[in-house]
């Protein structure tokens, strides 16, 4: 159950956020990169936790391949930085608490799970052109292999 709207070669949104040291970090700061950003739902959790160590254990694979990888959920600053320590995560999480930037790439929406329906963030990953521009969306994930269908869905 997608609610993403955005699609290949929409230009990616305009973000700023904060990172886990309290950084801002945004969308003119990447400008010439090629970016993994994925969005997911909480830190700590295990489909989270699974997709997170697996981008961090690729990661230098990643880079060699051009790539800055960024995540963002609505946990605060702290809570990343203690998913980042536990895990030894080389990347970048943005604390997204006031939901700006995941309803501006339309991930925020109606979820169900165990026959409760609330709203959440939905597991997805934009892949984002040096020209600014979506190479790729992923709105279903892989969690543990995420690195591998990334690849594969660019064709690399």
């Amino acid at each position: 159950m997608s609610i993403v709207t955005l699609k290949e070669g929409d230009n990616a949104p305009a973000f700023s956020g904060k990172d886990q040291n309290g950084k801002t970090v945004s969308m003119s700061d990447l400008k010439g990169k090629r970016v993994i950003l994925f969005f997911y739902p909480k830190d700590m959790t295990p489909g989270c936790t699974a997709e997170a160590c697996n981008l961090g254990e690729n990661y230098s694979e990643l880079q060699k391949r051009g790539f800055e990888v960024i995540g963002v959920s609505a946990d605060d600053e702290k809570r990343h930085q203690k998913f980042i320590d536990k895990y030894s995560l080389p990347y970048t999480l943005i604390a997204d608490t006031d939901l700006s930037v995941i309803k501006a790439f339309g991930v925020w929406g109606l979820k169900k799970f165990m026959g409760k329906e609330y709203n959440g963030i939905h597991r997805t990953t934009f892949i984002i052109g040096a020209d600014g521009k979506l190479e790729k969306v992923i709105t279903k994930v892989n969690t543990k292999n995420h690195t591998a269908q990334i690849l594969e869905e660019l064709g690399e």
